[in-house]
């Protein structure tokens, strides 16, 4: 399919996609007049990249987990060092989580002095 056909069947946009090809997280074939063909489970493939980034995962940790990965959620196979890798970007989440309460304790306290 092409790049505007799976632009309309995922609600990304051409550009993004262009930008997952470009980060390794998408293949398209090259036709004879230049244009991306994308296969059948490109769908697939957005989606679960969608899935993943709302996740708080980084395009160089979903490259890293995606041949794992099955169905639109997604789920995964565990495949070898892919449990490490989660639990090292859940580990980070949680600390950025720390980082922000402090923040805003900090921001509450500045507000409720006098």
């Amino acid at each position: 399919m092409l790049i505007g056909e799976l632009s309309r069947r995922t609600g990304v946009s051409a550009r993004l996609l262009r930008y997952y090809e470009e980060q390794g997280l998408l293949a398209a074939d090259r036709g004879p007049n230049g244009y991306r063909a994308y296969a059948e489970d490109a769908e697939t493939t957005v989606r679960q990249v969608r899935a993943l980034l709302r996740a708080g995962l980084t395009t160089d940790v979903i490259r890293a987990v995606l041949p794992c990965a099955r169905g639109e959620l997604p789920e995964f196979d565990w495949c070898v060092d892919l449990r490490e890798i989660l639990d090292r970007e859940l580990a980070a989440a949680d600390a950025r989580i720390d980082d922000l309460r402090r923040g805003r304790e900090t921001l509450a306290g500045y507000l409720a002095a006098p």
